[in-house]
């Protein structure tokens, strides 16, 4: 019996197409096996596809299964920007669903309509993991071609993140970012070592209009050497900056700020972080972006 799966090619944290970070998304993926999802997966060469099935319980609405060209993700942010997009597309998709995932579950709603609507995920805080020791920090300066005196001073490195863990390295502006040369060999080894899958390296000298940071991620631990455009941890750098009191006052019980990536790889997005207070504390963090179709099909199988 043939089977088909509608597949779309989208760019999230972005309005415009070839820019963002570009994921893969597959609906009715419920005919699909493992191995066929790994398969399509490899042929769109995406960072990340999201296989969008039916819910198989009465707390979620929706299940998504992430996988890489090589393996199964637990979650991604910038695919479930693009699976909700997708969805958001088709004539009566509520504005807010639970999705479940191999990690837990999120809910994610729909703001506003037409080509100017964002998707927006909201997660627990992330937890705050250990600041790096000197020779530690040395190591990872010397990895990325950095100096000490490129470090912004009020931000220590450290590893941030549950099932996600990035390290937050803050520069002190734009050149710093511009001029990394970072020694992914070196990066992989340091993420067995520290216990971060990524680095993260920002500055809150941003040029970028209305953006509070500027950043560039490397995961070569996780087959990606440098990330267009990340939501997970842009989520993880509000928590970050939030206990340094490097944050805007909050407005309406939230604090809010964007973010700018992808620059470097001439793809820019922007990522807009919001951070849910209750009695005056961070208590869940909401990744907000926009994303735009590139194309979509029919694959049979």
């Amino acid at each position: 019996m043939t089977r088909s799966v509608h597949v779309f090619q989208v760019d999230a944290f972005t309005d415009r197409r070839f820019t963002g970070n570009p994921a893969g998304v597959v609906l009715g993926a419920d005919v699909l096996g493992d191995d066929e999802m790994l398969a399509i997966a490899r042929e769109l060469n995406n960072a990340d596809t999201a296989f969008v099935l039916r819910p198989d319980g009465p707390d979620h609405d929706l299940r998504v299964r992430f996988f890489t060209p090589r393996t199964e993700a637990n979650f991604v942010g910038h695919a479930t920007v693009a699976a909700h997009y997708v969805l958001s597309r088709r004539e009566g998709t509520p504005s807010r669903l639970r999705q479940r995932q191999k990690s837990g579950s999120v809910d994610v709603e729909v703001r506003g309509d037409g080509p100017a609507r964002r998707i927006a995920i909201r997660q627990s805080m992330p937890p705050l993991g250990r600041e790096l020791n000197e020779r530690e920090r040395l190591a990872v300066l010397d990895a990325l071609a950095l100096s000490s005196a490129d470090l912004d001073t009020r931000c220590p490195m450290q590893i941030v993140g549950g099932s996600g863990t990035r390290l937050m390295i803050g520069v002190r502006g734009p050149e710093q970012l511009k001029h990394l040369k970072p020694d992914f060999n070196r990066l992989n080894t340091l993420s067995a070592q520290l216990g971060a899958a990524g680095h993260f390296v920002f500055t809150l000298g941003s040029r970028s209009a209305g953006c509070l940071t500027e950043s560039r991620m490397f995961c070569p631990a996780l087959g990606i050497p440098e990330d267009p455009v990340s939501g997970n941890a842009h989520g993880l750098l509000g928590a970050y900056l939030a206990r340094l009191g490097l944050l805007p006052p909050p407005e309406g019980g939230r604090v809010r700020f964007s973010g700018a990536q992808g620059q470097a790889m001439q793809r820019p997005g922007r990522v807009d972080v919001e951070l849910e207070l209750a009695e005056g504390a961070p208590g869940a963090v909401w990744i907000v972006g926009q994303a735009v179709l590139v194309f979509e099909t029919t694959i049979e199988l």
